[in-house]
């Protein structure tokens, strides 16, 4: 069967389940992934086991961090320390930017707290607010919708782009600084469009039906602001620290290498031949020259001596590769990286936030150890289901690679350059507004997407970029097409009390605005600054 209808087929399945039969996003990806691999080349017997080991490699990739992050999430929220973030952003910047503070704050708790619990926390600010100056309820609440949906999309750990780095193999230290990096111009685009839409959708807050505004707690009830924000900005800076470690240990190793290849004219036996080889072929460096047998044949008859140009090339790609990091050569970047590798591993850095959370939430709440690990049993519960529909996503990615999509896309596509690049971060953008729209979920759209585009084999080569443009490009993707399916839209509606009709005018506009903006700064940024 042609590997592009087995791509339709899978992505049919998909969403026929979530939105005809209603069922779970997992059990909907799970379903497509036995599908496609049925579908696919194989032995008959290994086709089901296949699945199960794509899944569990994905629950390995991410499973900890979600884990943890939905254990921070909560307990923020429980300890004070997410409202004392956001009384911090209002005293800093005045009632006069109100609707600065309350972006700032919904940006900077989107991070490790989902946005419906961003919300729900920000709105009775926004409300509160309203009551003072009888005024700019509609720009209170959007900007607050601003500043969570863009780090919902764009900025890890939360589970969205946390995938999609994983899926497209974006260093997350680089996904985290990008994302804030493009978040950052995205938001005050972002601002204008929630001015227009309190000057043009005039709403006045309105009482809740049967309800009571929620009470919020004395400032001597809260922990620490540096306490507060620890949490969210450990991960943040031990990940990012291991990156910029790992790009100077990789600069050392290209001084330390680049001579050694200058002057390499040396004749290698059939064995070392092979094992070069295959390490060659698992970096996918030279994986287009086929296979590991004829690469090896290739290897042992080259005896040419090359330039320092080319050598100095070759080492960056050996290096930022890690075919040459066995320790053996050791200067102090190299040193440093090893270091912060421990440290900033997002698994390590995450867990270590976590405890941090739990600690603010038992000393300023004062509960006891059983209360504290119903408080963690609740956040696993939900955290527990988004690393299910992740790994689902993660496994139906691996069955669209065993069915060879790959070279069918290849074959409609430019031979890489400038048009090819567009086409593909266009595309990418697309597909995941089109699924966001069918479905309904950002999450869903983004991990249905970046698994059919990690299957499909690109290169740097071919798109002309870093692989981080193109999560951006669907995170924003996953924020165009917001309407009555997607669980946000009735979050946004019921919390602010406002219509249908309204919430299109106002929630899907600016979602839509920050999805575009977004994917248009990161496609002009993948001209000008390729990080290749």
């Amino acid at each position: 069967m042609s590997p592009l209808l087995i791509l339709i087929i899978g992505v049919a399945i998909v969403i026929g389940m979530i939105i005809i039969l209603r069922m779970n996003a997992f059990v909907a990806l799970i379903t497509a992934a036995i599908a496609v691999s049925l579908l696919s080349p194989g032995i008959i017997s290994v086709k089901i086991t296949r699945v199960a080991e794509a899944f569990g490699s994905a629950v390995g990739s991410i499973g900890i961090v979600i884990a943890m992050a939905s254990i921070i999430g909560k307990c923020l929220m429980d300890s004070g320390a997410a409202d004392r973030i956001v009384r911090a952003f209002m005293r800093m910047l005045g009632e006069k930017r109100s609707p600065w503070a309350l972006m700032g704050s919904g940006f900077v708790l989107s991070i490790p707290v989902f946005f419906d619990t961003v919300f729900y926390l920000l709105v009775p600010l926004a409300r509160s607010l309203y009551k003072r100056t009888q005024k700019n309820y509609m720009i209170y609440l959007m900007a607050i919708c601003a500043g969570g949906c863009i780090t919902h999309t764009l900025v890890p750990p939360t589970p969205g782009p946390l995938f999609v780095a994983n899926a497209l193999g974006v260093d997350l230290g680089l996904m985290i600084l990008m994302g804030v990096i493009i978040g950052f111009p995205t938001a005050i685009a972002a601002m204008f469009v929630c001015k227009m839409i309190n000057r043009f959708v005039k709403v006045p807050m309105r009482p809740y039906s049967g309800g009571t505004e929620l009470e919020s707690l004395q400032d001597s009830d809260l922990p620490p602001l540096l306490l507060s924000l620890l949490p969210v900005v450990l991960p943040v800076i031990l990940i990012s620290t291991n990156t910029i470690a790992n790009v100077f240990a990789g600069r050392e190793h290209v001084n330390e290498f680049t001579p050694r290849i200058v002057s390499a004219q040396i004749e290698t036996n059939e064995k070392d031949a092979g094992k070069l080889a295959k390490k060659l072929v698992n970096a996918k460096i030279l994986s287009n020259l086929g296979s590991v047998e004829k690469l090896t044949s290739e290897i042992q008859k080259a005896k040419v001596r090359i330039n320092k140009d080319d050598a100095q090339a070759l080492a960056d790609k050996l290096t930022s590769a890690a075919v040459f990091g066995d320790g053996k050569t050791i200067g102090p970047a190299q040193k440093s990286a090893d270091i912060t590798a421990v440290l900033g591993n997002p698994n390590l850095a995450l867990f270590l936030s976590a405890i941090i959370a739990m600690l603010l939430l038992v000393w300023k709440r004062k509960i006891s150890l059983r209360k504290l690990t119903e408080a963690v049993d609740e956040s696993l519960m939900s955290g527990g289901l988004i690393i299910l529909i992740t790994a689902g996503g993660g496994a139906f990615g691996a069955m669209l690679r065993e069915a060879g999509i790959q070279k069918s896309i290849e074959s409609l596509l430019p031979t890489g350059g400038y048009n090819a690049g567009i086409m593909i971060l266009v595309a990418a953008f697309a597909a995941s507004a089109l699924l966001k729209m069918a479905q309904g979920s950002s999450t869903v759209a983004m991990i249905t997407t970046s698994s059919m585009f990690a299957a499909m084999g690109f290169t740097t080569d071919i798109i002309g970029c870093n692989f981080v443009y193109l999560a951006i490009a669907i995170g924003g993707g996953a924020l165009i097409g917001t309407w009555m399916n997607d669980s946000g839209f009735w979050i946004v509606a019921r919390m602010g009390v406002l219509s249908e009709i309204e919430t299109l005018k106002s929630w899907t506009v600016i979602s839509a605005t920050c999805g575009t903006v977004s994917f248009i700064i990161a496609v002009l940024l993948s001209r000008v600054m390729p990080l290749v």
